[in-house]
């Protein structure tokens, strides 16, 4: 059971009671009639293909709170699009599928980027992007939850409670982050989080000084978690990255446009899995290996921005200083997974923590050679001024694959 103990810069809310799913989902229903929700659903053909996503789709089925689902599907060709029409047509709310690989989708796309407005990297940071803007261009949502569809401990409760914090009225919070205890194969998971992203923040701490920005994302008990959720206004001036930052560039646009006071995390299950990337540690194009270099840039355009100046003594400092932090912090992980009960490998964890340290130094390099590499993709608004019909354009290509493709 959680304590209520509160920690850090945002409001964190626990799982205390268990309080019981059906109390809460009768309780969301009444919000919808002021704040309707909607859920974004980020997904590559291929997890039509595993049973993950047919339970999550099993367990949506059943939620009466709901009022819009909007699929980005990615990497489908024709057949598997009319495929996926058929496998998300039971789901019993208003939905629509985003056919990203699509024809009609594809022409918008090609317009955003003749105006350099586009995403110019594939992946999920894009997919979630061109599904914000459907779901501001559709008007049917004013409350909206994002979550993976690799999820293979879903339930229900986990959506009940992620969006739960911005749908009621009487709450004062834009942005909910979810978090849990990642737990796979009765081993501790969430490596990237607990061997790089933590120990990456008390290192920046420790060699740059105070920053607002790293107490603000070390509040977090999980700042990787992919589950979140906002109300409609915060989507049309977010900036999305479109790299492996995703999950850490959105929380720091979240600080710097809005108070932490109206920012919140919230625990929205005892114990998720999800499916593992691998650690490709001579592949630097690929799963950890790619995700620590993005995600450590992230970090040091953050800083920068706020006037930090970074050379190659202070990465050399960094990775010395990490290395330490995150070596004493396998003994705090070991002790706490045995105590558990929990497998834990202390040698696979210190290579990755050396991969990690290896990578902070090639994502300094990165930022070195490239200061002026633009990570995000721009905001709604903007592409609204400069492209005033583009919701319009949006609607109908979604509107026009569903007519031309969709079994009669």
């Amino acid at each position: 059971m959680a304590d209520s103990f509160q920690s850090g810069r945002v409001t964190t809310l626990h799982n205390i009671m268990h309080r019981p799913l059906e109390e809460m989902e009768q309780e969301l229903t009444t919000f919808s009639y002021v704040r309707p929700m909607g859920l974004i659903l980020p997904s590559l053909y291929s997890e039509l293909e595993q049973p993950a996503l047919a339970h999550i789709v099993d367990e949506l089925e059943k939620v009466p709170y709901l009022n819009q689902v909007v699929i980005g599907l990615d990497r489908a060709d024709e057949s598997q699009y009319r495929h996926a029409i058929e496998y998300f047509k039971r789901l019993p709310q208003n939905h629509q599928i985003l056919w990203n690989d699509g024809p009609n989708l594809r022409k918008i796309d090609a317009l955003l980027q003749e105006e350099g407005l586009a995403p110019t990297q594939m992946g999920k940071g894009r997919n979630v992007w061109y599904c914000m803007g459907y779901m501001l261009a559709s008007g049917q949502s004013e409350a909206i939850a994002l979550h993976d569809c690799d999820i293979v401990t879903y339930e229900r409760g986990m959506l009940a409670r992620l969006i739960y914090p911005v749908a009621n009225p009487s709450f004062r919070y834009q942005f909910s982050k979810g978090y849990y205890s990642r737990v796979a194969d009765n081993a501790l998971g969430g490596r990237a989080s607990r061997l790089l992203v933590t120990p990456l923040i008390r290192t920046l701490q420790r060699n740059i000084g105070h920053q607002e920005s790293l107490d603000f994302m070390d509040s977090f008990r999980y700042p990787l978690a992919g589950e979140f959720s906002m109300r409609k206004d915060v989507m049309s001036g977010l900036r999305i990255p479109s790299d492996w930052g995703l999950e850490v560039g959105v929380l720091m646009e979240m600080a710097r446009n809005y108070s932490t006071r109206r920012i919140c995390q919230v625990e929205i299950a005892d114990i998720y899995d999800h499916k593992h990337q691998d650690v490709s540690a001579d592949n630097a194009e690929s799963g950890l290996s790619k995700m620590s270099i993005d995600i450590s840039k992230a970090f040091f355009r953050k800083l920068a921005t706020n006037g930090i100046v970074f050379n190659k003594g202070v990465f050399r400092s960094l990775k010395a200083s990490y290395y330490r932090i995150a070596l004493d912090l396998i003994e705090s992980y070991r002790s706490d997974a045995e105590m558990n009960g929990l497998k834990f490998d202390v040698h696979l964890e210190e290579q990755i923590v050396e991969l990690f340290a290896e990578n902070i130094m090639k994502a300094g390099e990165v930022f070195l050679n490239n200061p002026m590499e633009q990570p995000f993709v721009p905001h709604w608004n903007r592409v609204v001024s400069a492209i005033p019909d583009i919701y319009d354009q949006l609607l109908d290509a979604v509107a026009q694959d569903h007519a031309m493709y969709s079994e009669s």
